[in-house]
């Protein structure tokens, strides 16, 4: 073999096992990218238009922000939106089934408020909540229940049934609980009709951007458990 050929065949040589190398280099490069995202809890987040974002920019609305909130903490998980615009307890029933697809492994629920605003019979409401956590039970997901606060304009009575439902429910079914979605607005403000026009957009329905990230950051070390508790779950 000429000093020419020999170099040709090192060459040669060189480039297969070079090429074997990034070859299982690659496939190891796929397999622990895999891996890394098994890890990744992923949330759904059952809602109406106070999880969806109303009014609001999409990156400004309250899933993206608490998703920026979780990345801040290193927290892996990835949630999703699934807050509907004037949805009621009922459409959550309704469409909680195709919601929690097999990659879902745990869900936020934070319904009721228009059931509240329409006036419905709060047995009603507690009836399909119900309906909700035990699809979530049934699939041995986490869940975190939050809560929502009737005002007196129906009388004691349907405020008391409306606000007792969703620690009972809670309780029973032993999901976290959250005592309401705007007590991050709510908790530090003695004069709570500053914090609403502080924090609420004109409507004074929906929080705007600022009161979504008052409220990401008062939620949000619960919904960190709510991703312990899915992470401890996985396999």
């Amino acid at each position: 073999m000429t000093y020419l050929s020999r170099i040709r065949t090192a060459l040669t040589y060189g480039a297969k096992r070079l090429g074997r190398n990034l070859t299982f280099a690659g496939a190891a490069a796929l397999v622990l990218t895999g891996v890394a995202r098994a890890e990744t809890v992923t949330v759904v987040a059952l809602g109406d238009s106070l999880t969806q974002g109303y009014g609001l920019p999409q990156a400004e609305g309250f899933v993206p922000q608490l998703q920026g909130w979780l990345e801040a903490q290193g927290i892996d998980a990835e949630v999703i939106n699934a807050g509907v615009s004037g949805d009621t307890t009922a459409g959550g029933l309704a469409r909680v089934g195709w919601s929690l697809t097999p990659e879902v492994d745990a869900m936020i629920v934070a319904l009721g408020g228009n059931d509240f605003l329409r006036g419905l019979p709060p047995e009603a409401s507690r009836a399909n909540l119900d309906g909700i956590l035990a699809e979530a039970a049934a699939r041995e997901l986490p869940v975190l229940l939050v809560g929502m606060k009737a005002t007196s304009n129906y009388g004691p009575d349907y405020k008391a049934d409306f606000d007792a439902m969703y620690p009972e429910l809670a309780a029973g079914y032993d999901t976290l609980y959250y005592e309401s979605f705007f007590a991050g607005l709510t908790e530090a403000e003695e004069d709570l009709g500053a914090a609403r026009a502080q924090y609420m957009q004109p409507d004074g329905i929906h929080p705007n951007a600022e009161g979504v990230e008052k409220i990401v950051a008062h939620m949000g070390p619960v919904v960190a458990d709510l991703v312990a508790q899915a992470g401890a779950k996985s396999p």
